[in-house]
């Protein structure tokens, strides 16, 4: 337990004080700067057009999706650490990311994305909720997190051969580029249209995921002190892989495969924390927030011939500060 712990309050105040300033940050910096006296004029409808179509069609939009992303990405890496007990536990374990991601692709594949801006993000949660149920039959009625590990490195690896099917069996170049780009993980040129689509996924998916706050504090004890509790460990899986499955699919169809997030922010988060899972679940989300709002933030501002893509970024902070905290930390698990 950490000793020298801050309240909670001040922990998650701090959070979201740091995730606003990074929105504001988004808000303002790009190609083309905007002091903030012109956002406010343009927030408040003055009649600078270029400003409000910067505003209103590129930044915002981007910026509210990188924090709903970022929020469900870092909420669901802890609170899988927490069930599995594994410090290494991400969406990508349960291969929620995976099948989303292979949806997505197929859409891109066969060329439905071009029937509607609906059918990607559906097609990705839909393909999140079928690795569910797949999930489910291969598990069975065990409660073993260790099984549910093992059903998910099947259901992902089955994803990514499917993914890579793809790649090979592309008709093209141009179509084998574009899978590509959207593997990569970007949150260039999103409007509200996905905003709307994403975030009543998001926000279900959040909702399931923080529930479990209480039972996951009681499956430290053990799965048969939790029972002993008065925890229905079937109830609780069915709302993490539910929540899992809807709020990262909703979040992978619009931003494409970002990783590291859902790995890296709990281990952030947790030295400031007693280390219960329940106290590691909202600040895990404000500041997975903040860190994929700024890590878009950088894809925007580094000088690069073409624009660097999200996911490459995340894991280029990732991997490091990761290795930090697993080496300082590793006593601790």
């Amino acid at each position: 337990m950490t000793r020298h712990a801050p309240p909670r309050w001040l922990l998650i105040a701090s959070l979201a004080a740091l995730a606003l300033a990074v929105a504001l940050a988004s808000l303002l910096f790009g190609p083309v700067d905007l002091s903030v006296g012109r956002l406010l004029a343009a927030a408040t409808g003055a009649d600078d057009r270029v400003a409000s179509i910067i505003l209103f069609e590129l930044r915002l939009p981007r910026t509210l999706l990188g924090l709903a992303v970022g929020a469900i990405l870092g909420l669901a890496g802890a609170v899988l650490q927490g069930y599995l007990r594994n410090p290494l536990a991400e969406p990508s374990v349960l291969g929620t990311s995976n099948a989303a991601a292979l949806g997505a692709v197929a859409a891109l594949y066969f060329g439905l994305a071009q029937l509607h801006p609906a059918v990607l993000p559906l097609l990705a949660t839909g393909s999140a909720l079928v690795s569910l149920a797949l999930l489910f039959a291969l598990a069975g009625r065990a409660e073993s997190p260790l099984t549910l590990i093992l059903a998910g490195l099947a259901v992902a690896t089955l994803a990514g051969a499917g993914i890579s099917l793809a790649l090979n069996m592309s008709p093209n170049p141009f179509a084998a580029m574009e899978i590509m780009t959207w593997l990569l993980g970007s949150l260039e040129n999103r409007s509200f249209a996905h905003l709307w689509i994403a975030l009543p996924c998001i926000a279900l998916g959040g909702l399931l995921l923080l529930w479990n706050g209480r039972s996951l504090d009681a499956l430290t004890l053990g799965e048969d002190a939790a029972q002993a509790l008065g925890v229905d460990l079937a109830r609780m899986r069915l709302r993490l892989l539910i929540g899992t499955a809807i709020g990262v699919g909703g979040a992978v169809a619009v931003s494409g495969a970002i990783g590291f997030v859902g790995l890296i922010v709990p281990h952030l988060i947790r030295p400031f924390t007693d280390r219960s899972p329940s106290a590691i679940l909202l600040p895990s989300a404000i500041g997975g927030a903040a860190l994929l709002t700024l890590a878009d933030l950088g894809v925007r501002i580094i000088p690069t011939t073409n624009e660097l893509k999200l996911g490459v970024v995340t894991a280029f902070l990732g991997v490091p500060v990761f290795l930090v905290h697993l080496m300082r930390e590793r006593r601790l698990w």
